[in-house]
């Protein structure tokens, strides 16, 4: 049973490098100021996704990422662990986009995809912690959803329906769920770590570009992207996935951020305890009396 696979990466800010000019005057993020990285959880998703790949021989994964131009490194780095394409989705109009706006982008390139088994990413983007993508994209599509999923078990059809059963996180323990497909999943990132990259792949898909990135005519490697189709990444515009430009980017976001502010906790005093009976004891009714805890 070949399936066929959508992973939904971010190309995020390092946020462990946060300065003080992370943000722009206009409250949305200031990426030429940041390292850029492939966000962790979606690269906890793009392993499920090719372990259902090993295990389904035939299946196909493809990388959806949106972003400018640069972001196609997502891409390149999803073809070094073993996926078969991509796509990235970069106009000026997607840009500056909320949760709103990047899930409808993304769910009019799903349709434009088409015939789409499973939808994977990550639970959230370490640049918004926001956890709303996925479900708003599954929302938007009317697919079946699952979050919080640790391990993608498998994929079975039974009379003819085919259904996915993962593992999953609740409060308070896991639970075994199945789902039919066309389904959207999302993944903790407390799954399995992706894979690193293959060399012979990183050697094949080095130079594999979107035709906004590729060199220009006449420089070294030119040739190679008519000896070799693979090596030109799929681009698409808002007009590309007959996108609504009043839905996507600053235009389609409700969400604005009115301030960005750094804070430093400073600590006004100290105490020095040790593992005596009494001095926990003292702790827990200091506590208890400036109603820190109870």
């Amino acid at each position: 049973m070949a399936l066929k696979i959508v992973v939904l990466a971010k190309q995020v800010p390092d946020t462990r490098n946060v300065g003080k000019d992370a943000m722009t005057a206009e409250g949305t993020v200031n990426r030429s100021a940041l390292p850029a990285i492939f966000n962790p959880e979606d690269l906890n998703a793009l392993e499920q996704a090719l372990r259902l790949k090993e295990q389904h021989p035939g299946s196909t994964v493809g990388i959806l990422t949106m972003g400018p131009p640069r972001a196609g490194e997502i891409i390149r780095q999803g073809l070094y662990r073993g996926a078969d394409t991509g796509w990235l989705l970069t106009d000026r109009l997607f840009a500056g986009a909320d949760t709103l706006a990047t899930s409808y982008a993304l769910a009019t390139a799903i349709k434009k995809i088409g015939d789409v088994d499973i939808v994977i990413g990550g639970r959230q983007a370490i640049d918004g912690d926001t956890a709303q993508v996925g479900p708003q994209v599954a929302q938007k599509l009317g697919l079946n959803q699952v979050t919080y999923v640790e391990e993608v078990q498998g994929v079975q059809e039974v009379q003819g329906v085919k259904k996915v059963t993962v593992k999953r996180v609740i409060d308070g323990g896991v639970e075994t769920v199945e789902a039919p497909l066309p389904v959207v999943i999302t993944v903790n990132g407390s799954a399995a770590p992706c894979r690193p990259q293959n060399a012979k792949l990183v050697m094949k898909y080095k130079r594999a570009t979107c035709p906004m990135e590729r060199p220009a005519e006449g420089t070294a490697y030119d040739y190679l992207y008519d000896e070799r189709p693979e090596l030109t990444l799929n681009q698409w515009s808002v007009a590309d996935v007959d996108g609504d430009a009043s839905q996507c980017g600053l235009s389609g976001s409700p969400t604005k951020v009115k301030a960005v502010k750094n804070i430093v906790f400073q600590a006004k005093e100290s105490k020095t305890l040790t593992a005596s009976d009494a001095d926990v004891e003292g702790m827990i009714k200091e506590l208890l009396e400036e109603k820190i805890i109870g």
